[in-house]
């Protein structure tokens, strides 16, 4: 995968890292700073930390793991993303925690990293989030699904039930795209593509882009 992604007229997208193994931090701020497109402006031991670098460094990204010592970062996620000013927010996990993945999307995270991804997946995807994209690990996304539309819930609409433009769009969300690419995939504005998502979300019966996409991922779309 390569990166591609601009990083804003502002410069690299600046980033609050929480995870409470300290070498791990260090590894990770290493490989998000290697291309000059991500600056790790904050670090974070727990979820008390973790609030408190978002408040005073006003990150573009805020990268998790889910479980630390004293306040998790679950915990400390359900705070931020419930803010009006929520900044994009993807958690930091193994497979043997899917649980606390499921509660996160639930909450309002935009995604979701392996701690085990190849460094340029982890840059793109730190500059999709701050482009307003959705973060989907291929190899966990077929374990997520079953938990976040459970049975005998009816399932929601099929992309087929769909109009033509909002299958165009949930198949480009569905691949983690932002709004603003949406937009220029599709010749439309930005503000339009916020309202096909927005009423993709109504039909779909899904609580976030995220689970959008991979509703959309589980039908083929």
């Amino acid at each position: 995968m390569t990166v591609d992604s601009p990083s804003g007229p502002s410069g690299p997208v600046r980033v609050v890292l929480a995870d409470d193994e300290s070498l791990l931090r260090a590894g990770l701020r290493t490989v998000l700073e290697a291309r000059g497109t991500v600056a790790v402006v904050g670090e974070a031991a727990d979820g008390d930390g973790l609030i408190a670098a978002v408040d005073e460094h006003r990150p573009d990204v805020v990268l998790a793991d889910v479980q630390m010592p004293g306040r998790s970062g679950l915990d400390a996620l359900r705070v931020l993303c419930a803010r009006p000013d929520a900044v994009p927010a993807a958690v930091l996990t193994t497979f043997d925690l899917d649980e606390y993945v499921t509660e996160a999307l639930r909450i309002g995270v935009q995604g979701f990293l392996l701690k085990d991804a190849e460094p340029e997946a982890l840059i793109r995807a730190v500059l999709d989030l701050a482009a307003g994209g959705a973060v989907l690990d291929p190899r966990i996304t077929a374990r997520l699904l079953p938990r976040l539309v459970p049975e005998p819930a009816p399932r929601p609409p099929r992309p087929a039930d769909l109009t033509l433009r909002e299958t165009q769009v949930l198949r480009l969300l569905a691949d983690g795209e932002s709004n603003a690419t949406i937009g220029c995939r599709l010749g439309l504005a930005e503000a339009t593509v916020k309202k096909y998502v927005s009423a993709l979300l109504v039909k779909l019966g899904a609580e976030n882009r995220v689970q959008a996409a991979l509703l959309a991922q589980s039908w083929g779309a």
